[in-house]
């Protein structure tokens, strides 16, 4: 039987059954967009403790704000597009890079906004474009308080503990 965490139309995770002994169903949605959509068999141990960490990233105030004035999709925009330094200019923004295969088929950036937390993703893969080619070029931004997120991510981990 499969969890749901979060609200899919925001941030949401929808965990499913086990597919043998290490991997399991792991969906998830990023402003009503299936992020999973290519590869939602988690590998749960490495999965577990990426999420963990995403968390405790959080948690610590290791989010960077917005870094150009602007919306969020256009910060996401410039970061991707014109990036100099790949280290200090997009690995702090970084969302989901560390959670394993099942997201290689996404960018995806975060962003902190006082207590709010602002979350870019796009499409990166062109079989996944040439597919939906409503995906190409879109930046799609989900918005929820940091607590939120983090109970997400800590509810996620106990689960995957516990079954």
């Amino acid at each position: 039987m499969a969890v749901l965490l979060g609200d899919k139309h925001r941030f949401g995770v929808e965990v499913g059954d086990w597919d043998g002994p290490a991997l399991r169903r792991v969906d998830l949605w990023v402003a009503g967009q299936w992020l999973t959509c290519e590869d939602n068999a988690a590998f749960v141990a490495q999965f577990r403790l990426s999420v963990a960490a995403t968390a405790d990233r959080v948690r610590s105030g290791g989010v960077s704000p917005l870094p150009f004035d602007g919306s969020p999709a256009a910060a996401h925009r410039r970061l991707i597009d014109g990036i100099s330094n790949f280290v200090e200019d997009y690995e702090r923004f970084w969302i989901f890079n560390d959670w394993g295969p099942t997201t290689d088929n996404v960018l995806a950036l975060l962003f902190r906004d006082g207590d709010q937390l602002v979350i870019t993703s796009e499409f990166c893969r062109e079989d996944h474009l040439s597919e939906h080619p409503e995906h190409a070029g879109t930046v799609f931004v989900a918005e929820l308080q940091a607590g939120e997120f983090v109970g997400i991510l800590e509810e996620l981990v106990a689960v995957l503990d516990h079954g």
